[in-house]
């Protein structure tokens, strides 16, 4: 059986990767929920579906995702507010950008724009550790298969700064050192197409024998809508050169410092706020 999967996958590399210059672009949409009961039992159900909404641009979001060969990136489409609106919605700047992936030299590079200032973040591109399963299923006219792995999760959980829960500081009064300091993990599902055989994907994701059209990961889901394979116009792949350099450790440490000063500020303006 294995046997006839890689040769119907060197049929398929073969007659895809004959054109001399094989590129596309995959349009993708995430999708991102958020967990409401931790703004505890006093905010209503109407306030709620407010709050939802204000974050709305920060859950669902589309992307695409422009690969050749070797290099691909992955870039935010950023929606323009509709006429007459003059409110930004909140988190309409943070982490937009795109992220560089080259194959060939092993580097991934996001060029992300964080609290007003611009960043390159530069990460070695380490094999991720994929457990590769034998499910199949259809996204659109391809067959995907399935592929999981446990990795360190960097999200920033924006939703902790406005939590109402007032218990917080008794909870965390009793956690141990090592509960403070253990590092969060998050399991990934991915689902790839050998019909393409590029190996990458959307976001920080490759390493598959084929595109990744779906990554499920934590509370996000991000599923490839569209694909259009060697489109009439060239595509355009760009390695980033703006922005403070950075390495992923160094820049985690200043996004986490950084959360942490909202987090008082939006504890200080709401206690003000209870006072008068």
């Amino acid at each position: 059986m294995k046997s006839i999967f890689t040769f119907l996958l060197a049929i398929v590399t073969v007659s895809t990767f004959a054109q001399k210059d094989f590129q596309g672009k995959a349009t993708y949409m995430s999708k991102r929920t958020m967990d409401m009961s931790r703004f505890g039992d006093e905010m209503s159900e109407q306030q709620k579906k407010q709050m939802m909404a204000r974050f709305k641009n920060y859950l669902e979001k589309t992307f695409t995702l422009s690969f050749n060969k070797t290099e691909s990136s992955f870039k935010e489409n950023v929606k323009l507010d509709a006429p007459g609106t003059t409110a930004r919605r909140w988190g309409s700047n943070n982490g937009q950008g795109s992220i560089y992936k080259n194959l060939k030299s092993k580097e991934m590079i996001e060029d992300v724009e964080q609290f007003s200032k611009r960043f390159r973040v530069m990460e070695a591109m380490d094999q991720p550790k994929w457990e590769m399963g034998t499910e199949t299923k259809k996204i659109g006219q391809y067959t995907c298969y399935k592929a999981t792995m446990v990795k360190v999760d960097n999200t920033i959980d924006w939703g902790s700064i406005f939590s109402r829960r007032r218990n917080t500081k008794k909870k965390d009064s009793t956690q141990t050192a090592a509960e403070k300091d253990a590092v969060k993990m998050v399991a990934v599902t991915a689902w790839y197409t050998p019909q393409i055989p590029v190996s990458s994907g959307p976001g920080v994701y490759f390493g598959l024998p084929g595109l990744i059209l779906e990554i499920n990961e934590g509370r996000t889901t991000m599923l490839c809508t569209e694909i259009v394979l060697n489109p009439s116009e060239a595509v355009e792949i760009k390695r980033p050169s703006k922005g403070k350099e950075v390495n992923r450790v160094d820049y985690n440490k200043i996004v986490k410092e950084k959360t942490a000063e909202l987090k008082e500020q939006f504890k200080s303006r709401r206690s003000g706020g209870r006072r008068n």
